[in-house]
Parts: C-alpha cells; sequence; structure tokens
C-alpha cells in the first residue's frame, strides 16, 4: 500500500483552477500543467509522473496507462469518468479517482435552467428579439405549477433537482436501481418503476452515468410509452438518450421539446439537434460555473494529499477494497492479511483454489472487503507476471480461477471478547494460518493447525520449516552457519502428529531451500 501513496509527481492536462497546484505543491508535490497535448505527446509525457488529474478533454486509454510506467492514480476533477479506461487502469493497479460532489450543484442548477427554460421557450424568444421581431403569440408556453418531473437517477445530482423544482410545486418521482425509496422519499420522490414513468411524466430528466444499462435508456420504444409533448433533459451523459430516436420524437410531435448539455459526439457533426426549433443545446456546460471548477480542483487535489499522507482514501471508482484501508488502525491488518497471504503461498500448495478468510472481534466487523484484497496480493504476488496490488488483485484472483471469501464471527471459542484475529484456511483441507496484531505489529499464532508457543512477530527475514522432532535442529542450525546466516529468534510450535514447526527469524534468506532437505520435512522463507 505504501507504494500507492507514493505520489511526487503529478501532471495536470486539462484546464483547471489554480487552487490545485497551490494545494498540491504545498505538500511538497511537484505539478506540470501541460494542456491540448496529443494522445502521442500525453503518452511521451506520462512517462515520468506518478498521478495525471485531467478534466473531460483528456482521454486516458488503455495505451496511456501503459506508458505511464510510475502511475499510480489518474484524478477525474469531475463526476464521470468515460474518459478513463477504468479497466485497464485497475489492471495495471492505477487508483482512479473522482470528485463525485464538485459539480453538483453547479449541474443540477442547469437541469432546472433547461427545464424553465424549455416551459417558456425563452432562448427561442430571445433570439427572435435579436432578430428584430415581437412574437408574443409564437412563443405561448407552460407553467411548471402542478407539473410532474421524472428523475431517471437520484443521486446527489437528482437529488438537487428534486429540491429545487419542488419550490415551483412540480410533482417529483423517479428511478434507481441503487438508492432505496424510503431515502428518496426523505427529500420529497417517490420512486416508481420505468414502465411506470414513462406515462406519467410531462418532463423527464436523467442523471445516471453512461453504463451499457442506461446507453439509450429513452429509445423508440420508451418514447411510444410516454405522454405525448413530453420534454426531456440530458445534463449528465450523452448517449443516455439516443439521438435518432430522440430526433424522430421530436419530428413526430411525441417529444415536445428536448434540453441538451451533452452529445454521444463532442462537439456533434451531425447538427440536426442542435438545429431543431424545439432543441435548446449547450456546449457540455454542467460543471462549468467558477464555483465547480474550483471545488472540482480543490478537492482532487486535497484528495490526492490525503491519499499520499495515508489519511483517507476519497472518491475512488475502481478501489472500493481500499476506502476504508487508511485508517491508522487498519493498515497493520492489512499487512497482516498480505503476510498470511503470502505464508500460506510458500508453506503449502494449493490444492484447491478456494480461501476462506475469518474474522474475529468486534472491531473487525466490517473488514472483510479490505482483508480479502489484502490476502489476494499474499496469495499472488511472486506468483504473478504483474504486480499485484490491493487495486487489482480482485480482477487477477478473478482470471486464476482463485476465489477469496470473508466471513466474521463476533467470538470464537477461548478467546476473549475483545481480541481480534484473523483465520486463513485453504477450503477442503488442513492448510491454514491465523494472526492477530499486537500494537502494530503482525502476529504469527498457528500454521497449519499447530498452535506457536510463543507469538512469532511477522517482519524481516523469516525462515520456516516443519520437522520430526529437536533431533533435527542441530543439522538445521549448522547448516545456516555454513551459509552464513545469523540466527537472530526462533520460535516452535505444539507437536502435530509428531510433526512440529518452527519459524526463525535470521539476518538474511538462504539461496536455496535444498540444503535443508535432509533434515526437513518442509520448509520455506519469507521476507517482509
Amino acid at each position: 500500500m505504501a507504494q500507492l501513496t507514493d505520489i511526487r509527481r503529478v501532471l495536470i492536462s486539462d484546464s483547471l483552477d489554480p487552487c490545485t497546484r497551490q494545494i498540491l505543491q504545498a505538500q511538497g508535490i511537484e505539478v506540470q500543467e501541460k494542456q491540448n497535448l496529443s494522445p502521442q505527446q500525453l503518452i511521451a509525457e506520462i512517462q515520468d509522473y506518478d498521478g495525471l488529474i485531467v478534466r473531460s478533454a483528456t482521454k486516458v486509454t488503455a495505451e496511456v496507462l501503459a506508458a505511464g510506467k510510475r502511475l499510480k492514480l489518474v484524478g477525474r476533477a469531475g463526476t464521470g469518468v468515460d474518459n478513463v479506461d477504468v479497466e485497464a487502469a485497475t489492471r495495471k493497479g492505477v487508483i482512479v479517482m473522482n470528485t463525485p460532489s464538485g459539480n453538483s450543484i453547479s449541474a443540477a442548477e442547469l437541469t432546472c435552467a433547461m427545464v424553465l427554460c424549455l416551459s417558456r421557450q425563452v432562448p427561442q424568444a430571445a433570439a427572435s428579439m435579436k432578430a428584430g421581431k415581437w412574437d408574443r403569440k409564437k412563443f405561448m408556453g407552460a407553467e411548471l405549477y402542478g407539473k410532474t418531473l421524472g428523475i431517471l437517477g437520484l443521486g446527489r445530482i437528482g437529488k438537487e433537482v428534486a429540491t429545487r423544482m419542488q419550490s415551483f410545486n412540480m410533482k417529483t418521482i423517479g428511478y434507481d436501481p441503487i438508492i432505496p425509496p424510503e431515502v428518496t422519499a426523505a427529500f420529497g420522490v417517490k420512486q416508481f418503476s420505468l414502465e411506470e414513468i414513462w406515462p406519467m411524466c410531462d418532463y423527464i430528466t436523467v442523471h445516471t452515468p453512461l453504463l451499457p444499462s442506461t446507453t439509450g435508456l429513452l429509445n423508440d420504444e420508451t418514447f411510444a410509452k410516454c405522454k405525448r409533448g413530453v420534454q426531456v433533459i440530458n445534463c449528465a451523459r450523452g448517449g443516455i438518450i439516443d439521438e435518432g430516436a430522440l430526433l424522430r420524437a421530436l419530428e413526430s410531435g411525441q417529444c415536445g421539446g428536448a434540453g441538451l448539455d451533452v452529445f454521444t459526439e463532442e462537439p456533434p457533426q451531425d447538427r440536426a439537434l442542435v438545429n431543431h426549433p424545439n432543441v435548446i443545446s449547450c456546449p457540455h456546460l454542467g460543471a462549468s460555473t467558477r464555483e465547480a471548477q474550483n471545488r472540482c480542483g480543490e478537492d482532487i487535489a486535497q484528495q490526492i494529499v490525503d491519499l499520499v499522507k495515508g489519511k483517507a482514501l476519497v472518491g475512488a471508482v475502481n478501489a472500493p477494497a481500499l476506502t476504508s484501508a487508511f485508517a491508522p488502525e487498519t493498515k497493520p491488518w492489512i499487512k497482516l492479511g498480505e503476510i498470511l497471504g503470502t505464508l500460506i503461498r510458500t508453506s503449502a500448495s494449493l490444492e484447491t483454489p478456494e480461501i476462506a478468510v475469518i474474522t474475529l472481534g468486534e472491531s473487525l466487523r466490517q473488514a472483510g472487503n479490505y482483508l480479502t484484497a489484502a490476502v489476494t496480493v499474499g496469495l499472488l504476488s511472486g506468483a504473478a507476471k504483474q504486480d499485484i496490488n490491493l487495486v487489482n488483485a480482485g480482477l487477477y484472483a478473478k482470471e486464476a480461477g482463485l476465489k477469496v471469501t470473508a466471513h466474521h464471527k463476533d467470538e470464537a471459542p477461548g478467546l476473549c471478547p475483545v481480541e481480534c484475529r484473523i483465520q486463513l484456511s485453504v477450503v477442503g483441507t488442513s492448510h491454514s494460518a491465523v494472526g492477530t496484531v499486537h500494537g502494530c505489529t503482525p502476529i504469527l499464532l498457528e500454521l497449519h493447525g499447530a498452535t506457536f508457543r510463543q507469538p512469532v512477530p511477522l517482519a524481516a527475514h523469516l525462515l520456516g520449516f516443519k520437522t520430526a522432532g529437536a533431533r533435527d535442529l542441530p543439522g538445521i542450525f549448522g547448516t545456516l552457519e555454513k551459509a552464513g546466516v545469523q540466527l537472530e529468534s526462533y520460535n516452535t510450535s505444539s507437536s502435530i502428529g509428531g510433526k512440529e514447526w518452527s519459524i526463525l527469524g535470521v539476518s538474511s534468506p538462504l539461496k536455496s531451500l535444498e540444503v535443508l532437505s535432509p533434515h526437513t520435512v518442509s520448509a520455506f522463507q519469507m521476507s517482509i
């Protein structure tokens, strides 16, 4: 985890508020601002940076990520990350973070402005006046009072839109597959299914990310189910409303008007929608306010500073395991999880590709997510060609066919209720390891069913082996002496089936474990 926080040089490739640079530099981070780079220029430039900060103009492709040999983080000053290849970043172990609340107010206010402009045709009337006309009858509008606004996506922006439009006495209804109905009811939005929503709405606004499930959410089929003359707003992402279907609905009168701040292609080469008399369009201005730019720039810089200081990780879209990993009390447990995973990998053959992680103790109740990732790092590191970290461990485990599951128990027989432990088991075998944390030091308590007589500190260079008894130890110690390896600590376990495990702290690892084979049943070594 320390490598992920080692961010010394950051490139800002899009226009951001000066506070972004100032906050980073105040913490000793070197910052370069280079805008309008071509893809080839960005690929050449990114090689020397640990972090990259973008808005929406820079496309962070798999090629860019591959070129970033030092890259650990991509920060998106804004909400959407569709200009970042998140899967490629995850595979490379690069954190992708956004500023989910930075532009919420600005995007919500623009959405409300679109609703108002559609209801009263303000832009069209203004253009008519500038053309020297006085067409009062042509621009007959409609009140918002009593009308129904359907909000698809009830996160931060959807909520802000709802509370503002309620002040016009609009009825706000909505749909969100994640946020519970009781939560949205608290801010005045009753949820319905999409099939129920279409015919109920006078206005529909979308506030979802662009995903396969939301692409073309409004299309020919769904427009046909709406009220005739429904008006739609998209200040989220181009493609959520099918642009061809929207144009057809406008031409037929099924859609009475549209407010568009985003397009599938930006800037749009096909101007049919932009030029339609019932369409109000803007050049992606949702976050284009001084306040939003300042807020997004400040947020992304502070999030990076907090990451570098090891204080917190906020806004990570591809590293949920890391969200809780920066509390001081959490870090030793992550280290323990990685070490136990490595211990299982080096001391046992994984006959079955399933590992059970059992957490014991109240303070580890919510630790399953990050400990699963930590254990996976230990299981895969050294055995995989790629660099494995908490960001990409889950992805590579899935590809390797390795299943790591977590379960929690508040107490175990014989344990003090406040004592916390982690137990790893290879499902279907006797291979296991049990550890805890003393202060900030990871401790091994049991290995493959054998309990150590004294807790084993997991630090520096460790040599572990299983023998038939104490008679084998002189030969082992003699072998170490011949190899120039000094003994620094010695711990032994209880006997299981006439065999004992011993773990030695040594000055350096052996060049080969083969020299111990005449004296041991099995052996392993690891450096921490």
